[in-house]
């Protein structure tokens, strides 16, 4: 006699509401990169905002209804490298660092390189955020996470061009800008995730206050409000970095020392 085993069937397809949302982040990386192809830099550097918004979203979504998984989440990381590394490469590199290529045979290649340097640094950033997933402390990002140097290099762009000032008046700025987000991206620089934070606890009466007071400074003005917020964020790791090692110098060289000697006489 055979004993009928159940066969075991692997469920397929893919959960749709969290990949919309991924889907819609994508759009908005893709949209900015055409933008900027025609020139359109403000609505460019706005989708990378809106992309941000998005994939803040999809994760939380996935949580909320219990749609995790990893298909999603490798998905999440393509649309991430589009959205936030290849896409503020390639607005930085129409807007400003283009114009390079008329400075001489060394400078004209400089302009590309960074972008390329950046968008690598993005990809590598997003490779090591996936392995490390599970191993590290969730209460920090080790470097720069890649929608912040996004929203620094894109911030860039709509703060200059809403202050009327253009990429050629911008450009050695913007070259030093997309170098030093790169470097950090994939530096092992630590900054505050805020996964930390309660959104569903209760708290404070004067926590709701503070939380619409944000929201009405940045209506006041996006460009400088998001551009300033992102870059006091991108600039808080280094800061930090200093500060801890100051402090461990210091311990080093605290060390026990013997009692002074009574004098004699």
């Amino acid at each position: 006699m055979t004993q009928n085993t159940p066969e075991v069937r692997r469920a397929r397809g893919v959960y749709l509401l969290p990949n919309l949302f991924t889907t819609a982040a994508l759009f908005c990386g893709f949209y900015a990169i055409i933008a900027a192809l025609h020139g359109h830099f403000e609505p460019a550097a706005i989708a990378v905002f809106i992309a941000m918004v998005l994939d803040g979203l999809d994760g939380r979504v996935a949580r909320m209804t219990h749609t995790e998984s990893e298909f999603g989440a490798q998905y999440d990381s393509m649309a991430d490298l589009v959205s936030f590394g290849l896409a503020p490469a390639l607005i930085m590199y129409e807007w400003a660092l283009g114009a390079m290529v008329d400075m001489g045979p060394f400078l004209s290649k400089l302009g590309w390189l960074v972008a390329f340097f950046y968008t690598v640094m993005a990809a590598l950033r997003l490779a090591r955020f996936n392995v490390q997933v599970g191993s590290t402390d969730k209460r920090y990002f080790i470097g720069l996470p890649s929608p912040s140097a996004a929203a620094i290099v894109a911030g860039l762009v709509w703060f200059s061009e809403d202050l009327g000032l253009s990429g050629a008046d911008m450009l050695w700025p913007a070259l030093f800008v997309t170098i030093g987000v790169g470097a950090l991206m994939f530096s092992n620089v630590l900054y505050f995730s805020f996964k930390q934070v309660d959104l569903r606890g209760r708290k404070p009466f004067m926590t709701a206050i503070l939380v619409v007071l944000l929201f009405v400074l940045t209506s006041i003005d996006p460009p400088k409000v998001l551009f300033v917020g992102f870059l006091l964020y991108g600039l808080s790791g280094p800061v930090l970095f200093l500060v801890r090692a100051r402090q461990r110098a210091r311990r080093r060289a605290q060390t026990p020392g013997e009692p002074p000697e009574p004098k004699s006489g």
